[in-house]
């Protein structure tokens, strides 16, 4: 008989749980907060992430654009191509940004060399007279090029504020690379380059 008791009182509990429906708002934002907040947060990092790629590409074209408008030029007026590459980043930070700025002369048998290079901290990143590849269709006989590289890193928000959480995966590094034809003369020259 207590047997019996403790059955239907335990039968009399279940089906009054069942029934009970409070609460269930709590626990199912308990379950799908989490997800929500990293689909929330990965949404502006693949925002971000996406507006830097555009704005590298932007610098890269930009500064290649400027240097092939000139039919020569020195490294004190390179000096301020990473300037023209921070502004076009405003309002996000270039810190760490590394610019390098290359002439490529392409020869009469479409061989394309090094004929200067600069980079960001005034060295010659490549050799004078260096093989280069350059894209198959900008192999034009007897042709000059500017390239330019552009490469910043992307430090990623979610890892702003626990950087020691995936130490691989904490920062991006984006990069560009463009090739620009020169606008006047045969080629844009580099007298101390």
């Amino acid at each position: 008989m207590a047997l019996r008791n403790a059955l239907r009182k335990l039968r009399r509990l279940g089906s009054r749980f069942a029934r009970d429906r409070e609460g269930v708002g709590a626990i199912e934002f308990a379950i799908l907060f989490p997800i929500l907040v990293v689909l929330y947060v990965g949404a502006f990092e693949i925002t971000i992430g996406l507006s830097l790629s555009k704005r590298a590409a932007r610098s890269a074209a930009s500064v290649a654009d400027v240097v092939t408008q000139q039919q020569s030029v020195t490294k004190s007026w390179l000096a301020d191509m990473p300037s023209v590459a921070s502004a076009i980043f405003a309002p996000y930070p270039t810190t760490g940004m590394t610019l390098k700025i290359t002439g490529i002369t392409i020869d009469s048998s479409a061989n394309p060399k090094v004929k200067w290079s600069w980079a960001q901290d005034n060295s010659a990143p490549y050799a004078a007279n260096s093989a280069v590849t350059v894209p198959t269709d900008l192999k034009k006989a007897s042709s000059f090029l500017v390239r330019a590289e552009i490469t910043v890193p992307y430090q990623l928000f979610l890892f702003a504020f626990a950087p020691n959480l995936v130490s691989n995966t904490s920062a991006l590094t984006i990069s560009r690379t463009y090739y620009y034809r020169q606008r006047q003369g045969d080629d844009v020259a580099c007298s101390d380059c």
